[in-house]
Protein backbone atom coordinates (compact mmCIF):
# COMPACT_ATOMS: atom_id res chain seq x y z
CA UNK A 1 0.00 0.00 0.00
CA UNK A 2 1.40 3.37 -0.92
CA UNK A 3 1.85 6.58 1.42
CA UNK A 4 -1.09 8.11 1.58
CA UNK A 5 -3.45 5.00 1.83
CA UNK A 6 -1.36 3.93 5.15
CA UNK A 7 -1.57 7.54 6.33
CA UNK A 8 -5.62 7.61 5.90
CA UNK A 9 -4.90 3.72 8.19
CA UNK A 10 -3.29 5.72 10.61
CA UNK A 11 -6.20 8.48 10.46
CA UNK A 12 -8.68 6.32 11.06
CA UNK A 13 -6.66 4.77 14.39
CA UNK A 14 -5.44 8.25 15.72
CA UNK A 15 -9.38 9.76 15.27
CA UNK A 16 -10.32 7.21 18.24
CA UNK A 17 -12.04 8.58 21.20
CA UNK A 18 -9.39 7.55 23.23
CA UNK A 19 -6.11 8.50 21.32
CA UNK A 20 -7.48 12.02 20.00
CA UNK A 21 -8.24 12.50 23.99
CA UNK A 22 -4.30 11.89 24.52
CA UNK A 23 -3.58 14.46 21.84
CA UNK A 24 -5.93 17.10 23.26
CA UNK A 25 -4.20 16.22 26.89
CA UNK A 26 -0.59 16.57 25.41
CA UNK A 27 -1.51 19.32 23.38
CA UNK A 28 -2.32 21.30 27.02
CA UNK A 29 0.25 19.86 28.91
CA UNK A 30 3.09 21.01 26.41
CA UNK A 31 1.37 24.69 25.80
CA UNK A 32 1.19 24.77 29.90
CA UNK A 33 4.65 23.64 30.65
CA UNK A 34 5.89 25.84 27.77
CA UNK A 35 4.77 28.78 29.36
CA UNK A 36 6.36 28.37 32.87
CA UNK A 37 10.47 30.15 32.32
CA UNK A 38 13.01 26.88 32.26
CA UNK A 39 10.07 24.51 31.93
CA UNK A 40 9.80 22.34 28.87
CA UNK A 41 8.78 19.52 26.22
CA UNK A 42 11.81 17.84 27.09
CA UNK A 43 11.09 18.14 31.22
CA UNK A 44 7.44 16.94 30.68
CA UNK A 45 8.04 14.02 28.40
CA UNK A 46 10.67 12.89 31.20
CA UNK A 47 8.15 13.39 34.23
CA UNK A 48 5.60 11.58 32.07
CA UNK A 49 7.67 8.97 30.79
CA UNK A 50 7.39 6.64 34.12
CA UNK A 51 3.53 7.55 34.22
CA UNK A 52 2.48 6.47 30.97
CA UNK A 53 3.60 2.63 30.88
CA UNK A 54 0.23 1.59 31.57
CA UNK A 55 -0.53 2.94 28.41
CA UNK A 56 -0.38 1.45 25.05
CA UNK A 57 3.04 2.38 22.88
CA UNK A 58 0.62 4.36 20.28
CA UNK A 59 -1.32 6.37 23.04
CA UNK A 60 2.13 7.15 24.86
CA UNK A 61 3.71 8.15 21.87
CA UNK A 62 0.67 10.48 20.39
CA UNK A 63 1.02 11.89 24.00
CA UNK A 64 4.33 12.62 23.79
CA UNK A 65 4.54 13.93 20.50
CA UNK A 66 1.95 15.79 21.09
CA UNK A 67 3.61 17.70 24.33
CA UNK A 68 6.76 17.93 21.98
CA UNK A 69 4.76 20.36 19.89
CA UNK A 70 2.71 21.82 22.59
CA UNK A 71 5.69 23.17 24.17
CA UNK A 72 7.20 25.12 21.01
CA UNK A 73 3.35 27.06 21.24
CA UNK A 74 3.80 27.67 24.92
CA UNK A 75 7.23 28.82 25.01
CA UNK A 76 6.46 31.13 22.20
CA UNK A 77 3.72 32.97 24.73
CA UNK A 78 6.02 33.98 26.78
CA UNK A 79 8.88 34.75 24.96
CA UNK A 80 6.04 37.39 23.33
CA UNK A 81 4.39 38.64 26.26
CA UNK A 82 6.96 38.65 28.98
CA UNK A 83 10.46 38.24 27.12
CA UNK A 84 10.95 34.85 28.81
CA UNK A 85 11.65 32.25 26.71
CA UNK A 86 10.95 28.94 28.09
CA UNK A 87 13.54 27.21 25.72
CA UNK A 88 16.15 28.12 23.96
CA UNK A 89 14.29 27.81 20.93
CA UNK A 90 12.02 30.65 21.53
CA UNK A 91 14.95 32.89 22.20
CA UNK A 92 14.96 34.20 18.49
CA UNK A 93 11.05 34.95 18.74
CA UNK A 94 11.77 37.73 21.83
CA UNK A 95 13.51 39.88 19.68
CA UNK A 96 10.89 40.99 17.61
CA UNK A 97 7.62 39.51 19.10
CA UNK A 98 8.22 41.41 22.29
CA UNK A 99 8.75 44.68 20.41
CA UNK A 100 5.09 44.05 18.68
CA UNK A 101 4.03 43.75 22.36
CA UNK A 102 5.91 46.04 24.13
CA UNK A 103 3.62 48.46 20.76
CA UNK A 104 0.01 47.12 21.46
CA UNK A 105 0.27 44.42 18.87
CA UNK A 106 0.71 41.21 21.55
CA UNK A 107 -2.68 39.45 20.29
CA UNK A 108 -1.18 39.99 16.56
CA UNK A 109 2.24 38.70 17.63
CA UNK A 110 0.57 35.77 19.08
CA UNK A 111 -1.14 34.98 16.29
CA UNK A 112 1.52 35.28 14.04
CA UNK A 113 3.47 32.59 16.30
CA UNK A 114 0.66 30.17 16.26
CA UNK A 115 -0.09 30.55 12.40
CA UNK A 116 3.62 30.54 11.94
CA UNK A 117 4.41 27.46 14.36
CA UNK A 118 1.04 25.45 12.22
CA UNK A 119 2.63 26.28 8.97
CA UNK A 120 5.94 25.04 9.55
CA UNK A 121 4.34 21.92 11.51
CA UNK A 122 2.07 20.77 8.96
CA UNK A 123 4.72 21.14 6.09
CA UNK A 124 7.08 19.15 7.69
CA UNK A 125 4.66 16.41 8.68
CA UNK A 126 3.82 16.14 4.64
CA UNK A 127 7.86 15.83 4.28
CA UNK A 128 8.12 13.29 6.98
CA UNK A 129 5.42 11.24 5.63
CA UNK A 130 6.34 11.58 2.39
CA UNK A 131 10.13 12.45 1.39
CA UNK A 132 12.14 11.60 4.70
CA UNK A 133 14.30 8.86 3.03
CA UNK A 134 15.63 12.04 0.77
CA UNK A 135 16.52 13.94 3.36
CA UNK A 136 17.79 11.76 5.37
CA UNK A 137 20.15 10.65 2.42
CA UNK A 138 21.02 14.27 2.07
CA UNK A 139 22.10 14.98 5.87
CA UNK A 140 24.24 11.99 5.54
CA UNK A 141 26.55 14.65 3.86
CA UNK A 142 26.93 16.48 6.85
CA UNK A 143 30.19 15.60 8.54
CA UNK A 144 32.31 17.54 10.93
CA UNK A 145 34.03 19.79 8.44
CA UNK A 146 30.43 20.94 7.62
CA UNK A 147 29.77 22.00 11.23
CA UNK A 148 32.05 24.03 11.89
CA UNK A 149 31.97 26.08 8.56
CA UNK A 150 27.81 25.80 9.65
CA UNK A 151 29.04 27.29 13.16
CA UNK A 152 31.67 29.77 11.51
CA UNK A 153 29.10 31.29 9.15
CA UNK A 154 26.55 31.87 12.11
CA UNK A 155 29.05 33.40 14.30
CA UNK A 156 30.06 35.92 11.30
CA UNK A 157 26.55 36.46 10.21
CA UNK A 158 25.12 37.19 13.60
CA UNK A 159 27.90 39.04 15.40
CA UNK A 160 28.37 41.90 12.40
CA UNK A 161 24.28 41.86 11.40
CA UNK A 162 22.72 42.38 14.47
CA UNK A 163 24.82 45.50 15.70
CA UNK A 164 25.16 48.74 14.01
CA UNK A 165 28.22 48.00 15.61
CA UNK A 166 31.22 44.79 14.69
CA UNK A 167 32.95 45.19 17.15
CA UNK A 168 30.01 45.09 19.87
CA UNK A 169 28.60 42.08 18.61
CA UNK A 170 32.09 40.66 18.52
CA UNK A 171 32.45 41.11 21.60
CA UNK A 172 28.86 39.44 22.79
CA UNK A 173 29.81 36.42 21.00
CA UNK A 174 32.92 35.98 22.42
CA UNK A 175 31.42 36.46 25.49
CA UNK A 176 29.10 34.05 24.63
CA UNK A 177 31.51 31.04 23.41
CA UNK A 178 33.70 31.80 27.15
CA UNK A 179 30.15 30.81 28.80
CA UNK A 180 29.92 28.13 26.76
CA UNK A 181 33.39 26.24 27.90
CA UNK A 182 32.38 26.47 31.74
CA UNK A 183 32.67 23.05 32.93
CA UNK A 184 34.64 19.61 31.84
CA UNK A 185 35.81 19.00 28.66
CA UNK A 186 34.35 16.09 26.98
CA UNK A 187 37.41 14.47 25.54
CA UNK A 188 40.02 15.54 28.25
CA UNK A 189 37.90 15.25 31.62
CA UNK A 190 39.70 18.52 32.56
CA UNK A 191 37.75 21.30 34.42
CA UNK A 192 37.81 24.49 32.93
CA UNK A 193 36.89 27.82 34.49
CA UNK A 194 34.82 26.28 36.89
CA UNK A 195 36.65 27.87 39.66
CA UNK A 196 36.32 25.07 42.00
CA UNK A 197 32.98 25.10 41.96
CA UNK A 198 31.40 21.71 41.90
CA UNK A 199 27.88 23.34 40.45
CA UNK A 200 29.68 24.37 37.33
CA UNK A 201 31.33 20.90 36.54
CA UNK A 202 28.52 20.08 33.74
CA UNK A 203 28.20 23.59 32.51
CA UNK A 204 26.30 26.84 32.65
CA UNK A 205 22.35 25.94 31.47
CA UNK A 206 21.64 27.77 28.33
CA UNK A 207 17.90 28.52 30.03
CA UNK A 208 19.45 30.18 32.95
CA UNK A 209 21.01 32.50 30.57
CA UNK A 210 18.71 33.08 28.30
CA UNK A 211 15.88 33.64 30.88
CA UNK A 212 18.49 35.64 33.04
CA UNK A 213 19.88 37.69 30.12
CA UNK A 214 16.01 38.38 28.76
CA UNK A 215 13.95 38.75 31.60
CA UNK A 216 15.89 38.98 34.45
CA UNK A 217 18.08 41.69 32.83
CA UNK A 218 14.56 43.57 31.65
CA UNK A 219 13.48 43.97 35.06
CA UNK A 220 16.79 45.17 36.30
CA UNK A 221 16.52 47.63 33.21
CA UNK A 222 12.63 48.72 34.54
CA UNK A 223 13.78 48.71 37.88
CA UNK A 224 16.97 51.39 36.76
CA UNK A 225 14.61 53.44 35.87
CA UNK A 226 11.69 53.49 37.65
CA UNK A 227 12.26 56.83 39.17
CA UNK A 228 12.39 58.32 36.11
CA UNK A 229 9.12 57.46 35.59
CA UNK A 230 7.31 55.93 38.87
CA UNK A 231 4.06 54.58 36.67
CA UNK A 232 5.18 53.61 33.35
CA UNK A 233 2.67 52.83 30.88
CA UNK A 234 1.10 49.10 30.58
CA UNK A 235 2.76 47.01 28.08
CA UNK A 236 -0.47 46.00 26.59
CA UNK A 237 -2.94 49.08 26.56
CA UNK A 238 -3.19 49.33 23.22
CA UNK A 239 -4.30 46.21 22.18
CA UNK A 240 -7.41 45.36 20.69
CA UNK A 241 -7.78 43.19 17.61
CA UNK A 242 -6.99 39.44 18.09
CA UNK A 243 -6.55 38.99 14.80
CA UNK A 244 -4.08 39.28 11.96
CA UNK A 245 -5.09 41.61 9.02
CA UNK A 246 -4.62 41.12 5.25
CA UNK A 247 -1.82 43.36 5.40
CA UNK A 248 -0.45 41.70 8.18
CA UNK A 249 -0.85 38.29 6.47
CA UNK A 250 0.36 39.26 3.34
CA UNK A 251 3.28 40.70 5.22
CA UNK A 252 4.25 37.26 7.11
CA UNK A 253 3.51 35.30 4.67
CA UNK A 254 6.65 34.85 2.72
CA UNK A 255 8.67 35.11 5.98
CA UNK A 256 7.04 31.50 7.23
CA UNK A 257 7.84 30.25 4.12
CA UNK A 258 11.46 30.94 4.50
CA UNK A 259 11.47 30.50 8.22
CA UNK A 260 9.79 26.43 6.76
CA UNK A 261 12.44 26.29 4.39
CA UNK A 262 15.43 26.88 6.81
CA UNK A 263 13.88 24.73 9.60
CA UNK A 264 13.61 21.84 7.44
CA UNK A 265 17.09 20.40 6.77
CA UNK A 266 18.03 20.65 10.63
CA UNK A 267 15.35 18.48 11.36
CA UNK A 268 17.34 15.84 9.90
CA UNK A 269 20.94 17.37 11.02
CA UNK A 270 22.05 16.85 14.50
CA UNK A 271 22.80 20.50 15.70
CA UNK A 272 21.21 20.08 18.78
CA UNK A 273 16.97 21.33 17.97
CA UNK A 274 15.43 24.28 17.23
CA UNK A 275 17.89 27.07 17.81
CA UNK A 276 20.46 27.07 15.42
CA UNK A 277 17.25 27.32 12.31
CA UNK A 278 15.11 29.83 14.39
CA UNK A 279 18.48 32.38 14.72
CA UNK A 280 19.36 31.65 11.12
CA UNK A 281 15.93 32.75 10.00
CA UNK A 282 15.81 35.13 12.15
CA UNK A 283 19.22 36.55 10.98
CA UNK A 284 17.99 36.41 7.15
CA UNK A 285 14.72 38.32 7.46
CA UNK A 286 16.58 40.99 9.27
CA UNK A 287 19.45 41.10 6.38
CA UNK A 288 16.29 41.07 4.31
CA UNK A 289 14.76 44.15 5.70
CA UNK A 290 18.22 46.29 5.56
CA UNK A 291 16.83 46.24 1.87
CA UNK A 292 13.83 47.83 2.42
CA UNK A 293 13.18 51.59 2.19
CA UNK A 294 11.78 51.41 5.15
CA UNK A 295 13.12 48.85 7.76
CA UNK A 296 11.20 47.49 10.38
CA UNK A 297 13.50 45.52 12.39
CA UNK A 298 13.84 46.29 16.12
CA UNK A 299 10.68 48.41 16.14
CA UNK A 300 8.91 45.32 16.28
CA UNK A 301 8.97 43.15 12.89
CA UNK A 302 6.61 40.93 11.97
CA UNK A 303 8.72 38.76 9.77
CA UNK A 304 11.38 38.54 12.50
CA UNK A 305 8.42 36.69 14.61
CA UNK A 306 7.15 34.91 11.69
CA UNK A 307 10.02 33.28 10.40
CA UNK A 308 11.87 32.20 14.06
CA UNK A 309 8.34 30.36 14.22
CA UNK A 310 7.73 28.78 11.10
CA UNK A 311 11.37 27.65 11.37
CA UNK A 312 11.50 26.22 15.07
CA UNK A 313 7.85 24.10 14.57
CA UNK A 314 9.17 22.63 10.81
CA UNK A 315 12.34 21.79 12.82
CA UNK A 316 10.51 19.59 15.44
CA UNK A 317 8.04 17.87 12.99
CA UNK A 318 11.23 16.99 11.01
CA UNK A 319 12.91 15.78 13.68
CA UNK A 320 10.39 13.37 14.51
CA UNK A 321 10.59 12.07 11.35
CA UNK A 322 14.93 11.55 11.38
CA UNK A 323 13.72 9.55 15.04
CA UNK A 324 11.29 7.18 13.59
CA UNK A 325 13.22 7.02 10.24
CA UNK A 326 16.99 6.67 11.46
CA UNK A 327 16.69 6.55 15.25
CA UNK A 328 18.18 9.96 15.34
CA UNK A 329 17.23 12.44 18.21
CA UNK A 330 18.84 15.84 17.46
CA UNK A 331 17.12 17.39 20.40
CA UNK A 332 17.18 16.81 23.79
CA UNK A 333 12.82 15.56 23.75
CA UNK A 334 13.70 13.30 20.63
CA UNK A 335 16.44 11.56 23.01
CA UNK A 336 14.10 11.25 25.71
CA UNK A 337 11.57 9.55 23.19
CA UNK A 338 14.39 7.64 22.16
CA UNK A 339 14.70 6.31 25.26
CA UNK A 340 10.97 5.74 26.02
CA UNK A 341 11.27 3.92 22.34
CA UNK A 342 13.48 1.30 23.92
CA UNK A 343 11.67 0.58 27.10
CA UNK A 344 9.05 -0.20 25.21
CA UNK A 345 10.96 -2.60 23.19
CA UNK A 346 10.64 -0.64 19.83
CA UNK A 347 13.86 0.44 17.54
CA UNK A 348 13.68 3.20 15.82
CA UNK A 349 14.99 3.07 12.22
CA UNK A 350 14.42 2.07 8.56
CA UNK A 351 12.75 -1.35 10.26
CA UNK A 352 10.26 0.32 12.12
CA UNK A 353 8.17 1.42 9.23
CA UNK A 354 7.92 -2.42 8.82
CA UNK A 355 7.64 -3.60 11.81
CA UNK A 356 5.63 -1.51 14.14
CA UNK A 357 3.51 0.15 11.65
CA UNK A 358 0.49 0.09 13.48
CA UNK A 359 2.26 2.61 15.80
CA UNK A 360 4.27 4.49 13.00
CA UNK A 361 1.33 5.87 10.74
CA UNK A 362 -1.44 6.20 13.72
CA UNK A 363 1.68 8.78 15.30
CA UNK A 364 2.63 10.80 12.24
CA UNK A 365 -0.85 11.20 11.61
CA UNK A 366 -1.40 12.42 15.22
CA UNK A 367 1.18 15.01 14.38
CA UNK A 368 -1.44 16.29 11.84
CA UNK A 369 -4.31 16.68 14.38
CA UNK A 370 -2.00 17.85 16.93
CA UNK A 371 -1.33 21.19 14.60
CA UNK A 372 -5.01 21.84 14.11
CA UNK A 373 -5.42 20.91 17.75
CA UNK A 374 -3.09 23.82 19.08
CA UNK A 375 -4.04 26.50 16.14
CA UNK A 376 -7.66 25.77 17.99
CA UNK A 377 -6.13 26.03 20.96
CA UNK A 378 -4.07 29.33 20.59
CA UNK A 379 -5.32 31.41 17.93
CA UNK A 380 -8.56 32.51 19.60
CA UNK A 381 -7.07 33.05 23.24
CA UNK A 382 -4.65 35.16 21.80
CA UNK A 383 -6.69 38.46 22.85
CA UNK A 384 -6.76 36.69 25.89
CA UNK A 385 -3.09 35.95 26.50
CA UNK A 386 -2.31 39.75 25.74
CA UNK A 387 -4.99 40.55 29.11
CA UNK A 388 -1.86 39.75 31.00
CA UNK A 389 0.27 42.67 29.55
CA UNK A 390 -2.58 44.91 31.50
CA UNK A 391 -1.71 44.11 35.11
CA UNK A 392 0.11 47.13 36.40
CA UNK A 393 3.83 47.07 36.31
CA UNK A 394 4.46 46.61 39.24
CA UNK A 395 2.69 43.31 39.85
CA UNK A 396 3.52 41.64 36.41
CA UNK A 397 7.25 42.21 36.77
CA UNK A 398 7.45 41.29 39.99
CA UNK A 399 5.00 38.07 39.15
CA UNK A 400 7.49 37.57 36.35
CA UNK A 401 10.59 37.31 38.68
CA UNK A 402 9.08 34.85 40.91
CA UNK A 403 8.00 32.61 37.98
CA UNK A 404 11.97 32.95 36.35
CA UNK A 405 13.22 31.65 39.98
CA UNK A 406 10.40 28.91 40.12
CA UNK A 407 11.43 28.05 36.26
CA UNK A 408 15.15 28.02 37.26
CA UNK A 409 14.70 26.04 40.31
CA UNK A 410 12.85 23.31 39.32
CA UNK A 411 15.33 22.67 36.47
CA UNK A 412 18.14 23.33 38.96
CA UNK A 413 17.52 23.27 42.59
CA UNK A 414 19.60 25.13 45.15
CA UNK A 415 20.45 28.52 45.78
CA UNK A 416 23.85 28.12 43.52
CA UNK A 417 21.68 29.03 40.25
CA UNK A 418 19.43 31.02 41.58
CA UNK A 419 22.61 33.39 42.43
CA UNK A 420 23.68 32.57 38.89
CA UNK A 421 20.84 33.52 37.66
CA UNK A 422 20.73 36.77 39.58
CA UNK A 423 24.50 37.35 37.96
CA UNK A 424 23.58 37.28 34.86
CA UNK A 425 20.59 39.56 35.07
CA UNK A 426 22.55 41.82 36.12
CA UNK A 427 25.28 41.27 32.90
CA UNK A 428 21.34 41.29 30.80
CA UNK A 429 20.95 44.80 32.72
CA UNK A 430 24.87 46.08 31.98
CA UNK A 431 24.42 44.64 28.13
CA UNK A 432 21.42 46.76 27.95
CA UNK A 433 23.09 49.68 29.61
CA UNK A 434 25.72 49.94 27.10
CA UNK A 435 23.71 49.11 24.01
CA UNK A 436 25.65 45.45 23.39
CA UNK A 437 23.27 43.35 21.88
CA UNK A 438 22.51 39.69 23.46
CA UNK A 439 22.00 37.81 20.54
CA UNK A 440 25.33 37.05 19.76
CA UNK A 441 26.11 35.76 23.32
CA UNK A 442 23.06 33.34 23.00
CA UNK A 443 24.22 32.45 19.59
CA UNK A 444 28.09 31.88 21.04
CA UNK A 445 26.60 29.11 23.84
CA UNK A 446 24.20 27.08 21.78
CA UNK A 447 26.93 26.88 18.90
CA UNK A 448 30.25 26.85 20.76
CA UNK A 449 29.97 23.03 21.92
CA UNK A 450 28.88 22.18 18.69
CA UNK A 451 31.48 24.10 16.96
CA UNK A 452 34.43 22.80 19.13
CA UNK A 453 33.97 19.24 19.19
CA UNK A 454 33.19 19.33 15.00
CA UNK A 455 36.53 21.07 15.02
CA UNK A 456 38.29 18.08 17.43
CA UNK A 457 36.77 15.29 15.59
CA UNK A 458 37.35 16.94 12.13
CA UNK A 459 40.71 17.61 13.14
CA UNK A 460 41.34 13.99 14.94
CA UNK A 461 40.03 12.58 11.66
CA UNK A 462 42.45 14.46 9.39
CA UNK A 463 45.89 14.04 11.82
CA UNK A 464 45.53 17.83 12.78
CA UNK A 465 45.45 18.94 8.52
CA UNK A 466 43.64 22.37 9.07
CA UNK A 467 43.37 21.82 5.47
CA UNK A 468 40.11 19.37 5.77
CA UNK A 469 38.34 21.81 6.89
CA UNK A 470 38.02 23.31 3.84
CA UNK A 471 37.66 20.34 1.47
CA UNK A 472 34.07 19.44 0.01
CA UNK A 473 31.82 21.21 -1.74
CA UNK A 474 29.43 21.76 1.38
CA UNK A 475 32.23 23.82 3.21
CA UNK A 476 33.17 26.03 0.25
CA UNK A 477 29.38 26.65 -0.32
CA UNK A 478 29.29 27.76 3.16
CA UNK A 479 32.50 29.69 3.80
CA UNK A 480 31.29 31.91 0.34
CA UNK A 481 28.46 32.91 2.27
CA UNK A 482 30.53 34.05 5.02
CA UNK A 483 32.81 36.14 2.91
CA UNK A 484 29.80 38.04 1.36
CA UNK A 485 27.95 38.46 4.63
CA UNK A 486 31.19 40.14 5.79
CA UNK A 487 31.67 42.08 2.60
CA UNK A 488 28.47 43.96 2.66
CA UNK A 489 28.93 44.50 6.02
CA UNK A 490 31.78 46.59 5.34
CA UNK A 491 30.21 47.94 2.53
CA UNK A 492 27.50 49.30 4.97
CA UNK A 493 29.81 50.29 7.66
CA UNK A 494 32.04 52.19 4.81
CA UNK A 495 28.83 53.95 3.51
CA UNK A 496 27.64 55.16 7.00
CA UNK A 497 31.26 56.50 7.80
CA UNK A 498 31.36 58.44 4.59
CA UNK A 499 28.16 60.03 5.06
CA UNK A 500 28.78 61.09 8.38
CA UNK A 501 32.14 62.91 6.82
CA UNK A 502 29.76 64.46 4.14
Amino acid sequence: MDQFGLLMEGFGQALTPANLLWVIVGCLIGTAVGVLPGLGSSMAVALLLPMTFALDPTAAFILFSAVYFGGLFGDSTMAILMNTPGQSSSIASTFEGHKMAQNGRAPQALATAAIGAFVGGMISSVIVVFLAPQLAEWSANFGAPEFVALTILAFGAISSVVSESPVKGLASLVLGLMIAVVGTDAFTGAERMTFGSTQLFDGVSIVVVAVGLLAVGELFKVISRFHRDPKPKQLGAKAERGFLSSAEMKEAAPAWARGTAIGLPFGVVPVGGAEVPTFLAFDAERRLDRRRDDPQFGSGAIRGLAAPEAAGNSTTGMSMGALLALGLPVSATAAIMLAAFRQYGLTPGPLLFEKSGDLVWPLLASFFIAMVMLLVINLPFAQLWSKLLLIPAPYLYGGIAMFCGLGIYATSPGPFFLLLLLAVGLLGWWMRRFDIPVAPLLIGMVLGPLAERSLRDALIASNGSYASLFEGPITKVLYGLLALVLVFKARQVLAARVGKDV
